[in-house]
């Protein structure tokens, strides 16, 4: 993914100006959102290969970082999330700290594991996941 490129923000509003105010910034500002951490995630349109930017909750686990595909507990997960099945290859702005990392869908099994936490930070995410019949995925983002 090329470092210099400048990435389209997401045209919904609120996600616009957080992202805009959380670049402009530095990474000192915007960095919450309902008092959970959010990380800056650029990737690539699987359809137009535009370089496209959205905001997202975090958890952690480890040294990675866990973002959940909830998409407000839609029955369709989010454009985001189909970008990334299509190419994992993304870039991260995590405060002051930008880079490389790649996407990955935790196994059942995992998602298990860390489910619990992520409910614990943003406690929507059960009523999401209790509201459709979509398995919520959570995506493991691993530095470069």
């Amino acid at each position: 993914m090329a470092e210099q490129a400048e990435a389209e923000v997401s045209p919904t509003g609120w996600v616009a100006r957080q992202a805009e105010l959380y670049e402009s910034s530095g990474g000192t500002k915007g960095t919450t959102q309902l008092g959970v951490p959010c990380l800056l995630l650029d990737y690539v349109g699987r359809r137009s290969g535009v370089l496209l930017r959205t905001v997202l909750m975090y958890g952690r686990d480890g040294e990675d970082y866990l973002i959940v595909a909830s998409n407000g507990g839609s029955d369709r997960p989010p454009l985001w999330y189909l970008n990334l099945q299509a190419n994992p290859e993304v870039r991260l702005r995590v405060g002051t700290e930008r880079f490389a990392a790649v996407a990955a869908t935790l196994p059942a099994e995992e998602k298990a594991r860390v489910w619990p936490g992520l409910v614990e930070l943003f406690p929507r995410y059960a009523q999401y996941q209790a509201g459709t019949a979509r398995d919520i995925p959570v995506v493991r983002l691993t530095r470069r």
